[in-house]
């Protein structure tokens, strides 16, 4: 058996499937690695697709749309590879992409899981937004990238290149992940749905004693907001929602109440200037967040006894502070 999957999780996504399936199996396919298509219900001909034109690539159906987290979780569990990448439908992967990953994993039995560099398929200087050359939440909890503060993203000219790098998250867009550490923490939490799953993921691999790092020798690039653009209202409420989530379940109870309560503060603010900007459906989507998120905090009864999210890679910065006050865009 093959030592590594790479799986790409398919809903309605025959189009996708035709622009990204035959680069991803042209230089996925390996002596050490399948490309599998794991389909969540579809109700497009998808997999009738994928087998016509692409027998080399295995296929698993599933009766129904489990979402982004529980269609990993249950396609992982079927196929038990020793490794395993969760390739977005919407990337284009290059020559060689897994072997600089493979060979990291295998030398380090200390990293959990990893991500390659991450440029954007639109410009194609330019990173990525969600993952770029790596992942950091600050010390309110928002995420960042190597390469993106907010909005304000970098070209990349090399800038990240060379060295591996501890972060705090990988990408989910071309995430790897050491299969049985996957399971050993529960996988993507499938309450989630969709959204900050995968960082939620490695703050709880980081807890299990696990690095999560960036080999910037492996570079994709990634469409981006195929499911659902940046700035919709939907897209909103799931990072706001999960954003809350995974700081709740990933902290000491009594360090969590104090940095959600400061973290609401903030998240006022954004609040705010949805309605400056008179776009009340995301503002009224940052309140259905807040809401819902009060409603599922009581489903998370274990919580840590130490705040590995203060230790992390990245979580001694304010980027609130960095970005609007001092004017940082880098």
């Amino acid at each position: 058996m093959k030592e590594l999957a790479v799986i790409i999780l398919n809903w309605n996504g025959r189009k996708l499937l035709e622009q990204f399936l035959p680069v991803a199996s042209r230089y996925s396919i390996t002596e050490d690695a399948d490309l599998i298509v794991a389909d969540n219900g579809s109700t497009d001909d998808s997999v009738e697709w994928v087998k016509a034109h692409h027998p080399e690539v295995k296929v698993l159906s599933f009766s129904e749309n489990y979402g982004f987290a529980e269609g990993y979780n249950k396609a992982i569990a079927q196929t038990q590879y020793k490794y395993t990448i969760l390739l977005n439908s919407d990337v284009e992967v290059t020559e060689g992409w897994t072997r600089p990953l493979l060979d990291f994993m295998r030398r380090n039995g200390d990293v959990g899981a990893l991500q390659p560099k991450i440029r954007s398929w639109k410009e194609r200087t330019k990173f990525e937004y969600a993952g770029a050359a790596g992942g950091y939440l600050d010390k309110m909890g928002y995420p960042y990238c190597r390469g993106r503060l907010f909005d304000s993203i970098e070209e990349d000219r090399g800038q990240y290149d060379g060295k591996v790098v501890d972060i705090c998250w990988a990408s989910g867009a071309a995430l790897m992940v050491r299969t049985d550490i996957y399971q050993k923490v529960g996988g993507l939490d499938a309450r989630f749905f969709a959204h900050m799953e995968e960082i939620d993921l490695c703050c709880r691999i980081h807890a299990a004693g696990y690095r999560v790092v960036v080999v910037p020798d492996a570079m994709v690039f990634h469409v981006g907001g195929a499911s659902l653009s940046q700035g919709n209202p939907k897209k909103t409420y799931l990072n706001f929602r999960n954003n809350l989530l995974l700081l709740h379940k990933n902290m000491p109870v009594k360090q969590g109440r104090v940095k959600l309560f400061v973290r609401r503060l903030y998240d006022t603010l954004a609040w705010g200037m949805f309605l400056l900007k008179f776009d009340f459906k995301n503002a009224n989507a940052v309140l259905k967040a807040h809401n819902d998120f009060r409603k599922m905090k009581k489903l998370y009864t274990e919580h840590p006894d130490i705040n590995v999210l203060a230790s992390l890679p990245g979580a001694k910065r304010n980027i609130i502070i960095d970005y609007y006050l001092k004017r940082m865009k880098k």
